[in-house]
């Protein structure tokens, strides 16, 4: 179980969706498959990993209950945590069987994160400055952040701030692609951008982990809490943050009642979903699946680690699914 995210963490704007206090649901209904979704929800915001597929192939049942949710007219929007740009979101995920007609839209986390960096409008994102520190990926490919003219620095003392796309490597300032670093060596890296002062860090994937294959790895989300917990000033730019559900609903077009978010983090997915407003399905498969494999999903609201991870996260969902089926 992850622990609560500390109060150093803030997001790109404040709640401005619906906003609502943690409230404990009186039950949580359970649901075999997505045709028992009501009937009042006219549309669909679906996260990614550990729901429709694990990053490598996609879930039994999730191609043929996407295809049953877009042939019942639900509008579907894919909202992820993902720390690459929208625009390959879809691209992906119609080469594991997922047809991308099947979605009006996209919004990922790094989608946000490259737009407020690259316009540099407000009080935060117009003082960042250009030298950046910059934790990517290597085998899990890295992300480009050229178009935003930014330079890479391989110093946390030379840093503007620091930029977090990945957990597996550093990039480079001269060039010649980024270094496979552990997550050890980047705490150092945050260590020093904590004692220099003033370094702030943008995460552009808020996940603590995700699924990958039938494991769970490290993402930009661990670095967030340890800078947090240094005393560092992070700035998130996904789930549960409002920015990524305002422009979900502005392109949903839909009200808040009338809107059912399906994920499988509590923290994020399930307290993203209960902020804005909306009614929310937990995936119990995804990344909660070992805690809880256990548990009578009939009987959800009965489970100590179940309520546990509502308490910790200040979230509960109004449905339970044992994963994302017909």
């Amino acid at each position: 179980m992850s622990a609560p995210a500390p109060s150093h963490l803030s997001g790109c704007t404040k709640l401005s969706v619906g906003r609502r206090p943690f409230q404990a649901a009186a039950g949580v209904q359970y649901l075999s498959g997505v045709r028992e979704i009501p009937s009042k929800y006219k549309g669909v915001l679906l996260d990614q990993f550990g729901v429709l597929h694990d990053g490598k192939v996609a879930y039994p049942g999730a191609v043929d209950a996407v295809r049953h949710m877009a042939a019942q007219g639900l509008k579907l929007f894919i909202l992820s945590n993902s720390s690459r740009r929208s625009e390959g979101a879809l691209g992906k995920i119609g080469k594991l069987g997922f047809n991308p007609d099947w979605f009006v839209g996209v919004m990922t986390s790094g989608e946000i994160a490259h737009r407020r960096i690259g316009a540099a409008e407000g009080p935060f994102w117009s003082s960042l400055g250009r030298k950046c520190l910059h934790f990517t990926w290597s085998t899990r490919g890295v992300v480009p952040i050229a178009p935003l003219d930014l330079e890479i620095v391989d110093r946390p003392e030379d840093a503007d701030f620091a930029f977090a796309h990945g957990t597996e490597a550093m990039g480079r300032g001269d060039g010649i692609g980024p270094v496979d670093t552990s997550i050890e060596e980047m705490n150092g890296l945050l260590q020093r951008c904590a004692v220099k002062g003033g370094v702030p860090l943008v995460i552009a994937n808020p996940d603590v982990v995700t699924v990958s294959g039938s494991g769970l790895v490290p993402m930009p989300g661990t670095l967030a809490r340890t800078y947090a917990a240094m005393g560092g000033q992070v700035q998130l730019t996904g789930k549960p943050d409002a920015i990524v559900y305002e422009e979900a609903m502005r392109m949903l077009d839909l009200p808040a009642d009338e809107v059912l978010g399906v994920g499988d983090s509590i923290e994020h997915d399930i307290q993203g979903a209960n902020s804005a407003g909306v009614d929310s399905i937990f995936v119990v498969g995804g990344i909660h699946g070992k805690e809880l494999e256990n548990v009578d999903l009939k009987q959800l609201e009965e489970s100590a680690v179940f309520q546990e991870l509502c308490r910790e996260h200040q979230a509960h969902p109004n449905y339970a699914m044992p994963c994302l089926q017909l």
